[in-house]
C-alpha cells in the first residue's frame, strides 16, 4: 500500500529532511575543525529562505578544505550543491536548496554579520 502525503505531511517531511541535512553539515564542518558553527532557521523571518549554516575557517586553505569536505561527503550521499557565482577566498557559499552553507574567514564573517542581519532567526 502506497501512502499519499497530504500537503501538511509533505511539508513536515521536507522540514525534517532539511533539519537532518543541517545536522549532517554541522557534523561535517566540526570534523574539519570549523569554528563558530551556527545554524539558523530563517522560515519565520524570510519568505524565500529556509536554513543557513554558518562557519568560520582559520585561513584560506582551511576554508577550501571545509568546502571540499562538505561537498565530497554530501556527493557520496547523492547531494550536489546548486551552482553559485562570486566565490572568493574569504567567503564560500554552498547552496543545497533549503539549506545554504556560508563558509567564511573571521574577517568576512564579522564584516558581513549575517547573524546580526538575521538576529530574529531561531538558532538550531
Amino acid at each position: 500500500m502506497v501512502k499519499t502525503l497530504g500537503q501538511h505531511e509533505g511539508l513536515d517531511l521536507r522540514k525534517q529532511e532539511a533539519v537532518e541535512l543541517v545536522a549532517r553539515i554541522k557534523d561535517l564542518l566540526w570534523e574539519k575543525k570549523a569554528e563558530k558553527v551556527v545554524a539558523l532557521d530563517l522560515r519565520a523571518v524570510s519568505e524565500s529562505l529556509d536554513y543557513f549554516v554558518l562557519a568560520s575557517a582559520t585561513s584560506t586553505p582551511h576554508l577550501q578544505a571545509l568546502e571540499r569536505h562538505v561537498q565530497e561527503k554530501l556527493e557520496e550521499e547523492g547531494l550536489r550543491p546548486r551552482p553559485t557565482e562570486g566565490q572568493s577566498p574569504r567567503w564560500v557559499v554552498l547552496d543545497y536548496g533549503e539549506v545554504v552553507v556560508h563558509l567564511m574567514t573571521p574577517e568576512a564573517r564579522e564584516y558581513y554579520d549575517l547573524e546580526g542581519f538575521w538576529a530574529d532567526a531561531e538558532r538550531i
